[in-house]
């Protein structure tokens, strides 16, 4: 049987670095993200915290083909980009991606204070991620870890 589960101050979790390839790692400089359901073994999904810097953003523009997310703003104002809109979030506002649509997302703070929000998505298999704006493609593993290419196949 398992050891049970403790509860644990999300804030003060290890934040995870990027795992872009370094051509693309520093310009998710200056966000921390805290993974709280691998925190607690979690395989259905995952939830993360993140928290954006003054300037940073929060993922390149991307869309996946399996995986849905989900947003909730919980401090600060970032900056919603979805497809060709923008959108000035405020703590309390949600938004959720449903996979394969197309639209691509990213966070932006642009505010000079900190964005601080939850981020959840389900743990779909076989995931693609494309980055419209980038010549990158990303793949999810058979063991859930994340494989970066070009957009030609030629890997990182």
């Amino acid at each position: 049987m398992a050891a049970t589960p403790t509860a644990a101050q999300a804030i003060a979790l290890p934040d995870k670095q990027t795992n872009y390839p370094p051509a693309f790692a520093a310009l998710v400089a200056g966000r921390l993200k805290r993974k709280l359901g691998d925190h607690f073994g979690l395989t259905q999904f995952g939830i993360n915290l993140t928290e954006l810097a003054p300037g940073a953003i929060s993922a390149l523009l991307h869309h996946h083909s399996q995986q849905d997310e989900f947003i909730y703003v919980l401090e600060g104002n970032p900056t919603l980009i979805l497809a060709d809109q923008e959108y000035l979030l405020k703590p309390g506002d949600c938004m959720g991606f449903k996979a394969a649509t197309g639209y691509g997302h990213q966070l932006i703070n642009r505010s000079k204070q900190p964005a601080l929000y939850l981020e959840v998505g389900d743990r779909a298999k076989a995931d693609v991620v494309d980055y419209p704006n980038d010549d990158l493609k990303a793949q999810q593993l058979d063991n859930g870890q994340w494989g970066f290419s070009h957009k030609n196949g030629q890997p990182y």
